[in-house]
């Protein structure tokens, strides 16, 4: 038995020391250089070259959200620098994501003291109906206090509902 182990170990060592297939550490071989593409000498490395799909400066993105069946709570909460607003809604099936609150008007603006939004979200592919808990979705949107300088309400709205909070 000793001398089993002990020949063992003598030719793991012997293996491990040797360059061969046989060494498990050499089954992948050692890094070679590689050829790099052709990047211009003005460029920094270390800054990420901007992309249509993540460059949201150059391009806007469109969200295709559909309105969420109901709202069931509104809360506002006063915050340094303005509110969050938060909504709880119940989709009409399950599998909604992204859920966002979309401004009625393009610039963010009140109309007549009345700030609206629209409680939206994209359809996943689970689009089964199940229990209301399990169709819930909330949301929140930081205001800022110059966006809240004319406004009275601010009103959020759904497919078959609408709730708003006044101050």
């Amino acid at each position: 038995m000793h001398k089993t182990v002990s020949a063992l170990l003598i030719s793991t060592l012997v293996v491990s020391a040797c360059g061969t297939r046989l060494n498990p550490f050499n089954w992948f071989g050692r890094g070679e250089a590689a050829p790099t593409t052709a990047a211009s000498a003005n460029t920094n490395p270390l800054i990420p070259e901007r992309t249509g799909i993540f460059d949201s400066r150059n391009n806007e993105v469109v969200y295709n959200g559909q309105p969420i069946d109901s709202i069931s709570e509104l809360v506002v909460e006063r915050v340094p620098g303005g509110a969050i607003i938060r909504a709880t809604g119940v989709a009409a099936v399950q599998g909604i994501h992204s859920v966002q609150l979309t401004p009625a008007e393009e610039d963010e603006q009140a109309v007549d003291g009345v700030l609206t939004y629209r409680l939206e979200g994209l359809r996943g592919p689970n689009t089964g109906a199940g229990t209301p808990a399990s169709r819930e979705v909330n949301v929140a949107r930081k205001v800022t206090d110059q966006t809240l300088r004319d406004v009275r309400t601010i009103r959020v709205e759904a497919a078959r509902n609408a709730l708003q909070s006044r101050r």
